[in-house]
Formats: C-alpha cells, sequence, structure tokens
C-alpha cells in the first residue's frame, strides 16, 4: 500500500507567480472554510433518526464479486452477482453463461496514446497462470505474516481478535518462492479456464495467503475498457471488464522492472491471472461476513469512488474529492516532472507505462486533454449522453494513487520522497467540528505510528484527516480525534463513543492481499461488532458499515457509472449491520464511499463539505427495467435505503424470515 522510496523528494527551488486561474480553482476548494460561528452546544444527539452512532470498518482491496460473487440471498431478495448472472454455479464450476466474463488479450502499441479501451484483441483460450506474487513463503515471528507462534500472534495482536481468531495469524503461508508460478493449483495452474475460478480451491478452505493483483488508477481504466461501442440498456456505460488479465501481465504494478516484446502473448509481470479468483461463500468462505449478510443488509450497487488503489479511494472517503499538488502552503502547482504519470506505453512493448506510480508518477492534471493519459478518459467522458463534468480545476495536479500524506502522526510535515503537500481540502470533520458532532478516527497502531513510524502496521495513506492542513496543524485536535483501536474498544465500553468513527484495521488485520487474510478483517470486525452488542444502550442507536478501500483490482460483473474523471470504479463489498437493517435485505442503489459523508450529512442535517465536492450530487433515480442503473446520472445515493426505521422493533425471527413489510422510512 505504501510506496518505496526510490530517490530524493526534488524540492523545486523557487515557487513560481500563480496564476489567476490557479488562485480561483484553490478558492473553490476553499469556498467552504470561511470561519462559521462555533456551535456551543453538543449536537452529536440532533439526528433525524434513531441512529446516533455510525462506526465505517474500511477493510482492503476486495470486489464485491470476489466476496459475494456466489451468495444466495433469501426471503425473496435478488442480487446481480456472478451466480444470478450465470457466469458460475454455486458449486464455484464455470455456469451456462461463463463467457459473459471472458477475458481478452490486446495489444497496445501506439507509444503516442494511452488506449484506455484498446480495439485489437481476442479472448485468452485458457487464462494466464497465476503467480505467488509477494505472498509469504513462511511463517515467522520476526517478519510475519503468519507468525511462527501463536504467542507472538497473541502479543502483538491479542487485543484486536478473538482467541479462536488469533490462530489465523499464524497459517496459510505459501510454502513456495515468490514470485513463481503458484502451484498450489495443482493441475489447474495452467489449465484454468477463461473467467472467474474460485481463488480458495488452494487449500482446505479460505485461509491462505494470496498474490495481490494490480489496482492502480490507468491500470484499473483499462482493465474496465470503458467505450460506448459496448453500451447496452443494462450497461449504458459500455464497461466490458474484460481487460482484467491482461492489464496484469502486460504492465501490472510495473513490479519486474523490464520493458517486454509487443505481442499478444507476453506474460513479463509476476501477477498472472490472480484478478479473476473469488471466494465461494457456499464452501464456507467468508463464514461471519456472511452471517452477517444474512441477518442484515447488504449492498450489491456500491462502489470504490476512484479507479486504482488505496490512497485515493480512502481520501474520498474523507472528502468526497480528490487531493492536488500544492506548493506546501496550499496553493496548486506543478509537481516534479518524475512524480506525474505517463501511461503511454513505451516504443516497442505492449502496454509498458513510461512512468507509473512505482517508479514515480502518481499526479495529473486531468484539466488538460493533452496531458499523458488524460485524453483517452475525458474523451470517453464527453462521449457519454449525461456528459459528466471531469472536475478537474484547470492547471490542478491531482493525486491518482498512493502517496504518504503531509504530514507525520506528531503533527511535523513530512518531506520523505513520494509524499504529497499538505493539503487545504476540507473534510467532512471540519464540517462536525464546525456543527459541534463528535467525531474520531481509530486507526490501529496509531500510539506506535507517533512514536516510531516504521515498525509500526498503522497505514498512514488510509486516514484522510492525516493530510489535511486545518486538523493536524492543531495539537489538540489531534489528540481528541485521531487515537488508537484501543481507545475505540474503552470508548464503547465507557460509553464515550463520539457520534461518527471511522476505524481502520492495521496491515496485519486489514485484509488485504499478500499482506494479510480477509478471514482476518472478519475476526477483527468481529471483536467490535460484540463488544457494541454487549452494550444494548449503544446497540440500539448505532449503524456500522462494513466496506473495503477499493477492488484491489479483483474483477467484477457489475455496472460502473462514470461520475468524473476519477471513477466511480468497480463495485467494492457493503455490510449494513443494525438493528434497523436487520432482514438478510440487498439493496441496489448506486451509490459509492461519498454515500457514507451523504448518510452522515443527512442524519445530522449537514451540508455538503464544499461546492464542488461529490456529497452535492443528487440521490439516484432508478428504474424496476434497470434496477442498477441511475437515470439522473450522475447520481451517489445517501444509503438510507438500507434501513426501515418503521419497522426496527420487529422481531429477528420475523425480518430474517423476510417478513419485514415495505420499505418504510423515517417520517421526516
Amino acid at each position: 500500500m505504501i510506496q518505496t522510496s526510490r530517490s530524493t523528494f526534488p524540492r523545486p527551488s523557487v515557487l513560481a507567480l500563480l496564476s489567476a486561474v490557479s488562485l480561483a480553482a484553490a478558492a473553490i476548494y476553499c469556498s467552504a472554510a470561511d470561519s462559521k460561528p462555533q456551535s456551543t452546544m453538543d449536537r452529536s444527539s440532533d439526528t433525524v433518526t434513531p441512529i446516533k452512532h455510525v462506526i465505517v470498518i474500511v477493510g482492503e482491496n476486495r470486489t464485491f464479486d470476489h466476496v459475494f460473487g456466489a451468495y444466495q440471498p433469501s426471503g425473496g431478495q435478488t442480487i446481480s452477482n456472478l451466480l444470478s448472472k450465470g457466469i458460475i454455479k454455486a458449486d464455484g464450476r464455470p455456469g451456462p453463461n461463463f463467457k459473459l466474463a471472458e477475458q481478452y488479450m490486446a495489444k497496445a502499441t501506439n507509444p503516442s496514446r494511452f488506449d484506455a479501451s484498446p480495439e485489437s484483441k481476442h479472448p485468452y483460450s485458457t487464462l494466464p497462470a497465476p503467480n505467488t506474487g509477494s505472498a509469504p513463503s513462511a511463517a515467522s515471528d520476526a517478519s510475519p505474516p503468519p507468525f511462527a507462534t501463536l504467542a507472538a500472534a497473541q502479543k502483538v495482536e491479542g487485543y484486536a481478535l478473538e482467541t479462536a481468531d488469533v490462530t489465523q495469524l499464524t497459517t496459510g503461508a505459501t510454502g513456495l518462492p515468490k514470485d513463481v508460478p503458484d502451484t498450489r493449483f495443482g493441475s489447474n495452474l495452467y489449465n484454468l479456464q477463461n473467467g472467474p475460478y474460485q481463488i480458495s480451491r488452494v487449500g482446505p478452505n479460505y485461509d491462505q495467503y494470496m498474490n495481490s493483483p494490480v489496482h492502480r488508477f490507468y491500470q484499473n481504466w483499462q482493465q474496465a475498457d470503458c467505450n460506448v461501442a459496448h453500451a447496452t440498456s443494462d450497461n449504458p456505460s459500455g464497461c466490458s471488464m474484460d481487460l482484467f488479465a491482461w492489464v496484469e501481465v502486460s504492465i501490472g504494478a510495473g513490479s519486474n522492472g523490464k520493458a517486454q516484446a509487443a505481442d499478444f502473448n507476453d506474460q513479463s509481470t509476476n501477477e498472472g491471472a490472480t484478478a479473476l479468483g473469488f471466494y465461494n461463500v457456499n464452501h464456507g468462505d467468508m463464514p461471519y461476513f456472511t452471517e452477517l449478510a444474512r441477518k442484515y443488509t447488504i449492498s450489491d450497487n456500491y462502489h470504490q469512488p476512484v479507479m486504482g488503489g488505496t490512497g485515493a479511494n480512502s481520501i474520498m472517503i474523507g472528502t468526497a474529492d480528490a487531493l492536488y499538488y500544492t506548493d506546501g502552503n496550499g496553493n496548486p502547482t506543478t509537481p516534479p516532472q518524475n512524480e506525474v504519470e505517463n501511461p503511454r506505453p513505451q516504443p516497442g512493448t505492449n502496454n509498458w507505462y513510461k512512468e507509473d506510480g512505482y517508479s514515480g508518477g502518481s499526479y495529473s492534471n486531468c484539466s488538460d486533454p493533452k496531458q499523458p493519459g488524460v485524453g483517452a478518459i475525458r474523451h470517453y467522458l464527453d462521449s457519454l449522453p449525461y456528459h459528466p463534468n471531469a472536475n478537474c480545476a484547470p492547471g490542478t495536479y491531482y493525486l491518482l494513487n498512493n502517496y504518504n500524506p503531509g504530514y507525520n502522526g506528531d503533527g511535523s510535515v513530512n518531506t520523505s520522497t513520494f509524499t504529497i503537500p499538505p493539503s487545504p481540502v476540507r473534510t467532512i470533520a471540519d464540517t462536525l467540528l464546525e456543527r459541534n458532532v463528535s467525531w474520531k478516527y481509530y486507526g490501529e497502531g496509531w500510539t506506535s505510528f507517533v512514536n516510531s513510524p516504521s515498525t509500526s502496521v498503522y497505514c498512514n495513506i488510509c486516514n484522510p484527516f492525516l493530510y489535511e492542513t486545518a486538523i493536524m496543524t492543531d495539537p489538540s485536535l489531534v489528540a481528541a480525534h485521531l487515537q488508537d483501536t484501543t481507545n475505540l474498544y474503552s470508548d464503547i465500553t465507557n460509553g464515550t463513543l463520539p457520534a461518527v468513527s471511522f476505524v481502520k484495521p492495521g496491515g496485519l488485520l486489514d485484509g488485504h492481499p499478500a499482506s494479510s487474510k480477509f478471514g482476518l478483517y472478519e475476526g477483527f470486525v468481529h471483536k467490535i461488532m460484540d463488544s457494541v452488542q454487549a452494550n444494548p444502550e449503544l446497540w440500539e442507536s448505532t449503524a456500522i458499515f462494513i466496506t473495503t478501500d477499493e477492488g484491489g483490482g479483483y474483477y467484477d460483473s457489475g455496472y460502473i457509472q462514470p461520475v468524473d474523471f476519477f471513477g466511480d470504479g468497480p463495485r467494492i463489498p457493503l455490510i449494513v449491520v443494525s438493528p434497523y437493517s436487520r432482514g438478510g435485505r440487498v439493496v441496489h442503489d448506486y451509490s459509492d464511499h461519498v454515500s457514507l459523508i451523504k448518510f452522515i450529512e443527512r442524519n445530522w442535517s449537514l451540508g455538503p463539505i464544499t461546492s464542488r465536492s461529490r456529497d452535492n450530487l443528487p440521490n439516484p433515480v432508478q428504474l424496476p427495467s434497470s434496477p442498477y442503473v441511475p437515470t439522473n446520472a450522475p447520481a451517489l445515493g445517501d444509503l438510507f435505503d438500507a434501513f426501515r426505521f418503521r419497522h426496527a422493533r420487529e422481531s429477528d425471527a420475523d425480518t430474517d424470515s423476510g417478513k419485514a413489510g415495505g420499505a418504510g422510512m423515517f417520517p421526516f
């Protein structure tokens, strides 16, 4: 997740005089940050619904189909997934419509442009062999994961997991070298049919460390293969989702550092076709999340807001917007050239980017169609019938992938390589502070991150507030609102949980492929759930949203609505757990991470963060004939459809059997 530094951060020697356009762009972001009278009364309980506490828990890198592709809802509920579309059968084998998920190899050899939807392509005969990548070869207490002994695992993560779950930290190593074909697949390794396959068949259960496929911005746009020529009534954006394997093997994350031949068959990265793997809940995979899905509510139309990886998607959870490169004082300016993305293929290669994030680049000036990679996406957006606004301020370079936040945990400015300068962009935290609604960001490992960052499991790029000047330059705000997950458990026990809580597990438990396992993320969530439900008064007024930051580059078959230049991206899992979301329901309103912000804003009667943030978008209007596609695009839901406040007091037995009645909403 965190960039590896490879060079010294190039600091501009002279700051150019900012143009009037750039100043205007900065003003747009800060327009809502003008000084407002601070409320003197705690408004944390002043809500329009019975929900007084929202807990947002964010894991890592799984798409909806990757987790729930074989899920079968009960009680007359419908779902859009691999199984319902006939792409697979309930036992995980290819279904009658398997070709709907067929993957293509393509040819992108024009060095003058990035090709988001190559015309020259044909289907794979079999998928490229999955690779072990960076998944751990063996257990080690000195260099986990996994741990060699239960005692060591218990010492590090015992407080965050139930005893039974800690054992998962000692199992699942590949037993193979890194970056080699994953022979755990046995005879199927070189004979995988061209489409999704059950990845958990490598072991007796899904408790295995697996390779992590590419999940970066321009790669994700290529994987989706969006073209209006592919459009249908159910998929008007024309995103075919058919280049996942090709992008993995042609460019991937640029991790092997070598150029490759410009032919269809090249497989020069160490990723293989990991992206097509899915887990099967019918075989016991994802047992706890399946239990929650059957008892509460899931969405099958919830999306990562940005194409690509952890950093930009995590930022969107706090800002409903993208961050941009500044001069360190909040003014937009041009980053060093080696930090600018250039996804044009190198001459003589098939899609090997000239400059990608693993060698430096992570910014794009998406206001200028002549910039590398930008034109292809802007042209596609302009071709859509509703012409979505790219939302790119003139002359502004936006962060597209993962760079370190501008601040260290102690509030000092981070001057290390691959770091986005301190940001002036407002977050939901500013709105909550102004309205005196309590909030905290609980990140596992925060305490050790502040004192010894290099040894901490803390995810710095995951905390959207760690980028922001207004928060990080005020030590009292940092102390009050940025805390460790140990504080989460004490706040739950002591009855001091804030109105809004963002919760992030550390690197060992976040479910990120290669460095974690999804069962460990389930265990992390399980302990929080048990703690909240042990306090009946708290439980009765709480909504818990369980999701991932983004899809991790895994395949998904769902519709994607382009909202602006940055995304949306593929669907990701969302489970909504509350006394008001019982019933095993599946909701279909189109939503993404910004919908979490919209829920908070609606529940506490707050306005949008800024005049340009995505929380200004309307709620979607979706027709029964096309239940996943907003007719008023671009539109994002506020997740109120996941709740039935009028029916909250019905018994679990009634709601679990599908007898919850109509979708009554709380009267406003």
